[in-house]
């Protein structure tokens, strides 16, 4: 029996005196996270997948790493989008610099492996 009174919240990780449909709604919408985190992943993913092909194209023609017109393009872009779908556009920018970051150390990383052919220093990790 828990030691909790009427009125007083449950103890985290503690279920006892949680109303049985609070606990089915929070496992159903917990249960949603997870699928959207696993979508995401998997998304990210494929990004970096497309990301890499670029990274060997441009060390192919010695093209630089960043591209600051297209990021400054997609920055812009993606703040647009966040608006439209009532997403914090500074949450957005930041997650899209964090993204672009980690593209351009793959970038300069596939640049410095032997002629941008894919190599265990070129392959994403």
């Amino acid at each position: 029996m828990s030691d909790h009174t009427a009125g007083q919240p449950a103890t985290p990780g503690d279920p006892e005196g949680i109303d049985p449909s609070v606990l089915d709604e929070l496992t159903r919408l917990r249960d949603s996270i997870d699928n959207i985190d696993a979508a995401v992943v998997h998304m990210l993913a494929e990004r970096f997948k497309c990301t890499q092909q670029v990274g060997h194209l441009k060390a192919a023609h010695r093209l630089p790493p960043a591209d600051p017109t297209r990021e400054a393009r997609q920055i812009t872009r993606l703040r647009q989008l966040a608006e439209s779908a009532k997403l914090d556009p500074a949450f957005a920018e930041k997650l899209l610099n964090f993204i672009i970051a980690e593209v351009i150390r793959h970038h300069e990383t596939i640049a410095r492996s032997d002629n941008g052919t894919e190599g265990p220093e070129g392959a994403l990790r």
